[in-house]
């Protein structure tokens, strides 16, 4: 099912942090199915501010048994959106919501006996509740240990929530904060959330411990620190998993090495979109494919344009193509021809890319 945006009504609105909130939303009956999802997936909203047709993507925070649909906006310095979600969204007001997306999930049932380690920096832990809350309530064998990253105290979203699942699970449930800017006498809990104090981190509490899957959701840094200390240590990378929560502005375009590159050429596309066919006329060093078919009169769904979600994930069924940057795709999702058409460009004369793979 190609994502679909709907309109949907602003059941509650929660003060988490004094610069957070959790927005719950109401689903009609006809579209409760459009609306199931996987924990760990986010929606995109769209709304226009000042003119500007805005779409942000927040992760869903509830776990598949609390029968809600909720997400948590942090609110963030020039940050259109989040501004308008913490200052001047109400009760009752309606907006436009994708359908859910994301592969930042697990596989959870009632057999799962599994030992997941989870980091998350700041906002990170929308997805990550999402996942702990499921595989709390419905993996009874498995475990779970919290690395959760802020600069205080004041800062913890959920905090009083993850108080309580520590409380109920307390022998499934591990939970450390890391503070960046207090102090509270331990220093294993003192510090940013980046390599070097997450080995501290492993090497004090992890090292030897039966770990299953590593999910991290946070800064690049954090991420890339979790990465490198694992994979250091001897895990397997594909048990590594992890979101980057970046907005576009923040997002630094890096080389792709393992991406086709080739002289200019002016290419003949085809993009395939809910069975019907945009013809295009793309030179490889212009705009994206994702700006050309919008412009084209597509209503191609995208999000970010930062190469960060994966809203925009199509596959190639002819030819090659490009990317400027990749946050999103796996490596095996690249080898089988998917591609962020917000970051893509032709790289031969011929290319058909469809987004109903």
């Amino acid at each position: 099912m190609n994502p679909r945006f709907h309109t949907l009504k602003i059941k509650d609105i929660r003060q988490e942090t004094n610069d957070a909130v959790s927005i719950a939303l109401s689903v009609p009956t006809e579209l409760a199915d459009n609306y199931k999802y996987t924990p760990g997936q986010y929606l995109t909203f769209r709304t226009t501010i000042d003119g500007e047709d805005i779409r942000r993507s927040y992760s869903i925070c509830t776990g598949l048994q609390e029968n809600e649909l909720r997400v948590a906006v942090k609110k963030m310095v020039l940050g259109k959106f989040s501004s308008f979600a913490n200052d001047e969204l109400k009760v009752g007001e309606e907006i436009e919501v994708m359908t859910p997306m994301g592969t930042f999930t697990a596989d959870i049932d009632e057999n799962t006996d599994k030992s997941f380690v989870f980091f998350a920096g700041g906002s990170g832990i929308t997805p990550v509740m999402s996942l702990i809350k499921t595989i709390l309530h419905t993996a009874k064998k498995s475990h779970i240990t919290l690395i959760y990253g802020n600069r205080g105290v004041d800062h913890i979203i959920f905090r009083d929530e993850l108080e309580e699942l520590k409380n109920r699970y307390m022998d499934k449930f591990s939970l450390m904060h890391v503070f960046s800017s207090e102090k509270i006498g331990n220093k294993l809990q003192e510090g940013l959330l980046d390599k070097n104090q997450i080995e501290l981190i492993y090497k004090a509490v992890l090292e030897g411990q039966d770990t299953d899957e590593v999910f991290v959701c946070g800064p690049e840094p954090t991420i890339y620190a979790v990465k490198d200390v694992f994979e250091e240590a001897g895990f397997d990378p594909k048990k590594v998993h992890f979101e980057l929560f970046t907005s576009p502005t923040q997002t630094q375009k890096k080389p792709l090495p393992n991406m086709v590159s080739a002289d200019k050429v002016d290419a003949n596309i085809k993009v395939i979109l809910d069975g019907e066919e945009i013809l295009l006329n793309l030179d490889s060093e212009g705009e994206s494919i994702l700006d050309a078919a919008a412009k084209a009169g597509g209503d191609v769904p995208f999000s970010c344009k930062g190469g960060v979600c994966c809203t925009c994930k199509a596959k190639v069924l002819e030819g090659k193509a490009r990317m400027d940057v990749n946050y999103a795709l796996e490596k095996d999702e690249v080898e089988a021809g998917y591609i962020l058409t917000c970051q893509a460009h032709p790289v031969s004369e011929t290319l058909v890319v469809s987004f109903d793979e």
